[in-house]
């Protein structure tokens, strides 16, 4: 009997609930290939281990750009290893998958997406879209008449949503989210601090110094990179008061999608939500002190879900049962 697996194919990192057995895979949605052969060297861990570093014959390939397909068959090769890789620990035979995608997603990137995991062995692929899936996976009972909101902040977009009575009443996707904050980031050393890094380097100083809001006391950290002036190699110190300053302008816009999807919503669900608040989830919900910032701009009380770059592909797989039950 297949089991049935639920796939956050995320702009960052892929991730593969089973069921049965929880999260069985989390790795970066990168693909190392040889640029001369276009052959595939290596996927996920491996791969984002060379982003930044490759010599000239290879390239490291991201193939989803803001939650969607842009290379569709290093996505299927990327995809195609994930499950081969589950595969060797017998855990799959021609599974049902679900796949999770952004609100926001052209009918032909849906038929991408499906062909995709249908190339790569799955009996049924079924899609659905990533705030509903993310909510169920933080434990939101969407299915009741109550309403619920959710902002899932991953890689490539913020997905928000209401939701009521199991499916979607007001919905935006916007594609700002975790690498538009690492590029803030770069462009930020390199403007005020004449440094250049690299991707990689962003997203650690994001994740360690990150903050959503000004604090009396910031924290600091020396980063690494080249001078713009004269290209040699230079460490700065920056500190997290600079981090809220450089990530402002795109923490805002995410506030204010959420601010429009409130405003659209009938005065009964918008008084659930003021009584059972907000939902962070993805990625972007262990930015330091997010969940503060939306709670102070919109006036509702902001929770950050357990285990939050998870929902996504739990819920995934948990809708899948749902719907068989």
């Amino acid at each position: 009997m297949a089991k049935e697996i639920g796939i956050d194919l995320g702009t960052a990192n892929v991730l593969v609930f089973v069921e049965g057995e929880g999260i069985v895979l989390n790795e970066p949605s990168v693909v190392a290939v040889d640029a001369k052969t276009e052959k595939v060297l290596a996927v996920g861990t491996e791969a984002y281990q060379m982003v930044g570093r490759t010599p000239g014959n290879i390239r490291a390939v991201r193939p989803l750009k803001d939650g969607v397909i842009s290379d569709f068959d290093m996505t299927e090769a990327m995809l195609a290893y994930f499950i081969k890789k589950l595969n060797v620990k017998g855990i799959l035979s021609r599974p049902n998958i679900m796949v999770a995608a952004p609100t926001n997603i052209t009918e032909i990137e849906r038929k991408a997406i499906v062909q995709a995991a249908e190339k790569v062995g799955g009996a049924k692929v079924f899609l659905e879209y990533e705030p509903k899936v993310a909510a169920i996976g933080a434990g939101l009972n969407i299915f009741s008449p109550i309403a619920s909101m959710v902002i899932d902040m991953g890689g490539g977009t913020s997905d928000i949503a209401v939701l009521s009575l199991g499916d979607i009443v007001s919905a935006r996707s916007i594609r700002i989210a975790g690498d538009k904050l690492n590029a803030d980031i770069a462009n930020f050393t390199k403007r005020k601090h004449g440094l250049q890094i690299g991707e990689r380097t962003a997203e650690q100083i994001k994740i360690t110094i990150g903050n959503a809001l000004q604090v009396d006391e910031p924290e600091v950290m020396t980063i690494r990179g080249r001078d713009t002036y004269d290209g040699m190699p230079q460490s700065v110190e920056i500190n997290s008061n600079e981090i809220e300053a450089a990530l402002r302008d795109s923490l805002r816009q995410i506030v204010s999608a959420a601010h429009d999807v409130l405003a659209e919503i009938q005065p009964e669900l918008a008084a659930d939500i003021i009584d059972r608040g907000i939902v962070l989830t993805g990625g972007g919900a262990l930015l330091k002190n997010i969940d503060q910032l939306i709670s102070k701009e919109l006036g509702v009380p902001v929770l950050i879900a357990d285990h939050p770059l998870d929902n996504v592909a739990r819920g995934a797989g948990e809708l899948l049962e749902h719907m068989h039950d």
